[in-house]
């Protein structure tokens, strides 16, 4: 029944509507705590959810679940989902993971509690979730002594819940066979990802300890160059010894900057493994150096962007590459965008990498 405004409840469906009335100031406080204490649990861990809803039962959704089961409560703290509270991740794993916190915060009613991914046959798939029934952990006994329901979810599973409801799956009328058999290989369907999703994400964090360990160990022939291991590599923090060297020439300061934006040069340049880019820094770090010192001795800068050993490193890369005007060009597009300004820097560069010790060999290549 949709509209329950117009609901005649029986003489104990009225009274236990009134009592929920009563409570209703203080389910509206126990919805506001357990909420928070839930979210700060769950943001002290790091566990990252899509969302967490929570709300207080609605006079008219109670009417029409007096209507049907009222006869079953014999007082309205009979009624567990009173106050709700629905967590949603992104991974099953997670869905453990709140659940385990959630048993510290709350007492928890194991008898009414269920985990509904558990109930479905072999063959069989469905509607999954795992809902606790709670009760806070409070000095205040009013408080204590109210149950609450805690639905943990992840967002596929909260998907498959909303179609459901929405087509009517589970209402009275009857579904057709070739219906029920669709609504069966889409759920599996559904079950299966947020497994693959599981196993991936899984995959994907052995892969990055992996990689971890190989750049501590220095192992850096086995490790592909991607926005991971990059980031991984970035935190021995390779270039700081060019950096200071350059630093030195002005007793200057370096402030931070963030090195991210260099990786898709690093890969313009065929570079695949770490090993090349600890190979590129070893080869050109004193060409970089001396084009360094050619933008800096003559000036009284004292203050050094973090990027500078690294910028310079690739500016001098692609002149030893022969590739000139356009290689800087491209270098500074790539850092800054493209913009006019671009130009009057590869004219800079170009002017003071002539006095460099290589430049002698490029011949008429980088002109």
């Amino acid at each position: 029944m949709s509209e329950t405004k117009d609901i005649i409840l029986d003489p104990h469906g009225v009274e236990l509507l009134q009592q929920f009335k009563d409570e209703l100031p203080l389910l509206k406080k126990l919805d506001k705590m357990a909420f928070e204490k839930l979210k700060k649990a769950l943001d002290e861990q790091g566990i990252y959810v899509t969302a967490i809803e929570h709300r207080v039962k609605t006079e008219n959704s109670l009417k029409g679940k007096l209507l049907k089961k009222g006869g079953k409560y014999a007082s309205i703290n009979d009624v567990t989902d009173l106050v709700g509270i629905r967590v949603i991740t992104f991974y099953n794993d997670d869905v453990d993971k709140v659940a385990a916190i959630a048993k510290k915060l709350f007492e928890i009613d194991w008898k009414e509690s269920v985990d509904k991914r558990k109930l479905h046959q072999l063959t069989s798939f469905g509607y999954n979730s795992l809902h606790f029934i709670c009760q806070l952990r409070s000095n205040d006994p009013e408080l204590r002594n109210i149950r609450f329901e805690l639905q943990m979810r992840t967002a596929l599973q909260h998907v498959w819940s909303t179609i459901e409801h929405d087509t009517g799956y589970k209402g009275n009328v009857k579904i057709l066979d070739e219906h029920r058999r669709q609504f069966s290989r889409l759920a599996g369907m559904l079950e299966l990802l947020d497994d693959e999703f599981s196993r991936l994400r899984n995959q994907i964090n052995e892969y990055r300890r992996n990689v971890q360990s190989l750049v501590e160990s220095g192992n850096l022939d086995d490790v592909l160059l991607t926005n991971d291991s990059f980031m991984t590599y970035l935190e021995k923090r390779p270039f700081d010894k060019l950096n200071q060297r350059i630093a030195s020439v002005n007793q200057a300061e370096i402030f931070p900057a963030s090195l991210t934006g260099f990786l898709p040069l690093l890969v313009s340049f065929g570079f695949e493994t770490l090993k090349d880019v600890d190979t590129f820094i070893k080869e050109n770090q004193e060409d970089a150096y001396q084009l360094a010192l050619a933008q800096i001795a003559m000036t009284d800068l004292d203050i050094l962007a973090e990027n500078i050993g690294l910028q310079n490193l690739c500016l001098v890369y692609v002149l030893k590459q022969g590739k000139g005007r356009e290689g800087l060009k491209i270098v500074y597009d790539t850092l800054n965008g493209e913009q006019d300004g671009n130009d009057v820097l590869v004219d800079m560069i170009m002017e003071q990498a002539k006095n460099l010790s290589f430049w002698g060999d490029l011949k008429n290549v980088v002109v």
